[in-house]
Parts: structure tokens; C-alpha cells; sequence
């Protein structure tokens, strides 16, 4: 095969830190191009010195593109030339429909004048080249995360990409839409597209790609052939310079006394007064237990973890929740925290964090009275609290005054949960721990969390990755459609019991 891509000793220094250290990738015209490497390794900064967001001449290196030296100074100089990023945070306009949002900042115009016709028949034609059947007039906040990726891969080929690149894709899709997706960059490289994927989930690099180029501090550390077939393990290995043939960190299940029971749960939708989104749940978690929710995205996990934590989601809530056998108040967040709940937001740069402030002020917002003396804040003892939880979570930064939007998503998470631990809580439910995450950030994840079961904690762990659930839970309770359809032991779980489960519902 041809080269389409060429990237050669690309280094790119930001203040007081070298995020790319003289970065090699060659891609071939035609293929399927994986990217993998730890969180913070440097592959979204490579991409983004691709498409000009750091343009040219604020690197050192060449890229070479289609035959020639590419110097983008934009991003509208890298799409002019066929190469189109895909962010994992979608940049759709949720107002617009899908059609406005295909074709926004390209419109079919004349003279300020849009043809509406024009519009909605190519907009037909896009769509149905990724399988999407939605009307183009429908508004993108009607449709599913998995759609919503599709119109953006839609508004790629609006722009006659040839070079595909797509940033964590499926981190937010359930297990079907995923697959949708990687069959869909199948089917866009039998018609000649070149895709780069950056992914953590290597079932799917595999499943997928030609090509895998790690990526480990800023640096090129492999380039492997995946057609004959690769090994997770391998490229585990050159991920975190290390042999990690378990996955999951030992850890002595011993369940204790009941902590925490849920009885009677209902839960109304907050808009449609009619529709109940939790029907008559209950459950319990133990001290020292990992207890596990399975289910499909939209069977109201996450819906029931708010609820339960301070009423954050839903109305005309009712049940009972008891913590050691006594009711305790959850009808605001902070009666929760004060009696002994936290939740762990399975959207951690939107819901979890404030990115533009720092580490310390993150660390200590859910318990400043923790930091607080006759209701004045103490900066010495904030920053010795969040000094405390960079050493005991090993938060990778060269400060806790850095500010949390520059970190990498695994150690942003490390920030989250310190900010609860930070609160004491006797349960922590987690929704989405190791969401967009690499394998060995989440190997760290687990850690804690073994370390919080241990305490005699209970953890409540909501997860769409079922070998997550299988290797850190005790118990597995599997929802569908907003109740609770089964319940299986760890020894009594597999992949396939809980998916009968789910369609036998």
C-alpha cells in the first residue's frame, strides 16, 4: 500500500512539559489505523498537530500528507485537504437538526440563501451511507449517543474526507452501537477511506485495525501489524512498559454486615410526568462489597444512582433508603453526603470537575468545612488535604495548584475521587469509573477501589463493560428498562447470563 500519512520526528514542548518527543507514525492509504497509549501519552496532541490546531511552526518535524510537505496553520486548512477529526466530545448543535448540523459552516447557499431542498436530499445520502434512517429534519437532541456519532461521521463525509480521524469513538456507546460504528469504518475503508482510531478498548482495535502505533510519554515505542491477529497482552505491554496479564488486582472478598438498603424505589421522569423511569427497585450493598449494576445504556442505571443520591435526577420519588438499618435522609444532596453517600458522575468534565480551576480547589468542594475554620477557607490546609490525595491515588502532576482541565482523563478521574473520599462516605457509588480511560489507569481505578472494600466501604459500581463488572464485583444486580430484571453472584456471572437476562426481560 501507498503512504497517505507521514508524521516524522514531530515534537511539541509546552511550558515545563515535552508532550511529544520526536513522534513517528506512518499511516497507508486504504487502511485502518489504530493509535493506543496511556492517558496523557501525547495521541490527542499528535492529532491536533496534524490538523493544524497546533499549527505549523509550533512543532518541530515534518508532516507529509497525499505526496507532499503539509504545513496547516487551521483546521479549516487540514479539511480542505480531506482530513476530518471526530472528537469524543461531539460537536453537534443539539438544537439543530440533523441536516443543519451536517452541513453547518458548509451550508448549500447562494448568496446567504439557503436551498433547503438541496439540503435534505444530500443530507438523504449521507445518511444513508452510515446506515442512519432518522428523518434529516430531526432534531439531534431526539437521537441516541450512537446516532449522534453516525451524523458526525455524516458531516465528515459532507466534506469528501479522505483521512478519518476518530478520538475515542465508542466511549460513551453501549456494546450494539459500538459495533455499529466499527463495522461502519469497515465498510468506509472497502470504499477507500483511511481512518486513525485512538481507542482504549482493544477488543475493538483489533476487531478493527491493520495497524497499531503505541504511543508511551510522548514518545513511539511500537509499530505492530494487526491483520494476522494481535495479542490485547502485547500491546498492553508496550503501553505500560510492563507484563499485565491480570487485569484485575486481587482482592479477598469478605462481605460484611448489611450497610446500605434500597426498598421500594420509584422514579418519575423530571419532564414527562407520565413515564416512570424506576419501577419498584430494591437492593442491598454490604460492608466491605463490590456490587455491580449491568444493563444497556437507557435502562435507567444512571437514573437510579442519581435519584438515590440526593434526588439530583426525577420527581415524585419514593422508597426508603437505610443506612446500618436506620432510614436516612436523601432528599438533597448534601443530606446524602452527610449521611454517608457519594457518587462518582459517570460524566466527570461536565458534572464531576471544574476544569479551569485546580486540583486543590476540585479536592476539597464537597467537603469544605473539612478545610474550613470559624467559615474561612485554609489554603495550607486545602493544599495539604489535596497533597494527600495526589500521593495516596498517584494523580500524575507536577502540582496540585495545575489546573484540572490539563490533565488526562485517568488521572481528571483520580481528581473525582478524591474529591469524594475526601467527604468520608460509608457507600461510594461509581457510575462509569473507567469511562475513557486507559488499561493501565484503570488497573489503578481498580486498586482504590479494592482498597475501599477493604475499609469496610461499600462501592456500587454502574459499568457498560461487562468483563469490568465480572472481575471486580461481588454481586451483579442486571437492569433493564427501569427495574431490576436479575441478580447473580459473582460465581454464577457471565456475559452471556446477563444478556439472557436482559432480552429474556
Amino acid at each position: 500500500m501507498s503512504t497517505i500519512l507521514e508524521m516524522r520526528e514531530i515534537t511539541k514542548e509546552f511550558p515545563g512539559v515535552k508532550a511529544l518527543d520526536r513522534v513517528n507514525l506512518r499511516v497507508a492509504k486504504g487502511e485502518i489505523h489504530a493509535i493506543c497509549g496511556e492517558n496523557g501519552a501525547g495521541k490527542s496532541t499528535l492529532m491536533k498537530v496534524l490538523s493544524g490546531v497546533y499549527p505549523a511552526g509550533s512543532y518541530d518535524g515534518e508532516i507529509h500528507y497525499d505526496g507532499a510537505l503539509a504545513e496547516f496553520r487551521t483546521l479549516t486548512d487540514s479539511e480542505a485537504k480531506g482530513i476530518v477529526i471526530i472528537h469524543q466530545e461531539l460537536a453537534l448543535v443539539p438544537q439543530l437538526s440533523i441536516a443543519e448540523n451536517i452541513f453547518l459552516g458548509n451550508e448549500c447557499a447562494t448568496n446567504g440563501v439557503m436551498h433547503w431542498q438541496e439540503t435534505f436530499r444530500r443530507t438523504e445520502g449521507l445518511l444513508a451511507k452510515v446506515g442512519l434512517r432518522d428523518a434529516p429534519a430531526t432534531l439531534v437532541d431526539s437521537i441516541g449517543v450512537g446516532k449522534q456519532q453516525l451524523v458526525e461521521i455524516a458531516k465528515a463525509l459532507s466534506k469528501d474526507v479522505k483521512l478519518l480521524i476518530l478520538d475515542e469513538p465508542t466511549a460513551a456507546l453501549q456494546e450494539t452501537d459500538s459495533r455499529k460504528l466499527l463495522d461502519l469504518m469497515l465498510e468506509l475503508k472497502a470504499q477507500g477511506v483511511t481512518s486513525i482510531i485512538i481507542s482504549h478498548k482493544l477488543n475493538e482495535v483489533r476487531y478493527v485495525a491493520d495497524t497499531v502505533t503505541v504511543i508511551r510519554d510522548g514518545a513511539t515505542v511500537a509499530r505492530l501489524d494487526a491483520r494476522d491477529g494481535l495479542e490485547e497482552d502485547e500491546i498492553v505491554r508496550h503501553m505500560v512498559g510492563r507484563d499485565m496479564s491480570n487485569r484485575y488486582p486481587d482482592r479477598t472478598r469478605r462481605a460484611g454486615e448489611l450497610l446500605m438498603e434500597v426498598q421500594d424505589w420509584n422514579v418519575w421522569h423530571p419532564e414527562h410526568a407520565e413515564r416512570q423511569v424506576i419501577e419498584d427497585i430494591s437492593m442491598t450493598v454490604r460492608a466491605g462489597e463490590v456490587v455491580g449494576i449491568a444493563g444497556l445504556m437507557g435502562s435507567g442505571r444512571t437514573e437510579l444512582a442519581m435519584s438515590i443520591f440526593g434526588r439530583s435526577w426525577g420527581r415524585d420519588i419514593s422508597g426508603q433508603v437505610r443506612l446500618k438499618g436506620q432510614p436516612i435522609d436523601v432528599s438533597t444532596v448534601d443530606r446524602a453526603i452527610d449521611a454517608g453517600l457519594a457518587y462518582v458522575t459517570e460524566d466527570r468534565k461536565s458534572l464531576g470537575l471544574i476544569l479551569d480551576e485546580t486540583i486543590r480547589f476540585n479536592t476539597t468542594l464537597s467537603n469544605l468545612p473539612g478545610v474550613s475554620r470559624n467559615g474561612v477557607l485554609d489554603g495550607d490546609e486545602e493544599t495539604a488535604v489535596a497533597e494527600r490525595y495526589r500521593r495516596a491515588l498517584a494523580t500524575r502532576t507536577p502540582s496540585v495548584m495545575q489546573k484540572v482541565g490539563n490533565l488526562s482523563g485517568g488521572n481528571q478521574q483520580k481528581v473525582v475521587l478524591s474529591k469524594w473520599l475526601f467527604t468520608d462516605p460509608q457507600v461510594l457509588i461509581l457510575d462509569e469509573p473507567t469511562r475513557g480511560i486507559d488499561v493501565g489507569a484503570k488497573y489503578e481505578i481498580y486498586g482504590i477501589i479494592n482498597d475501599l472494600s477493604a475499609q469496610g466501604k461499600g462501592v456500587v459500581m454502574i459499568s457498560s463493560e461487562m468483563p469490568e463488572l465480572l472481575g471486580m464485583c461481588d454481586r451483579i444486580y442486571v437492569m433493564n428498562e427501569g427495574a431490576f430484571v436479575g441478580e447473580l453472584s459473582a460465581a454464577e456471572a457471565s456475559q452471556e447470563r446477563i444478556m439472557s437476562l436482559i432480552v429474556s426481560d
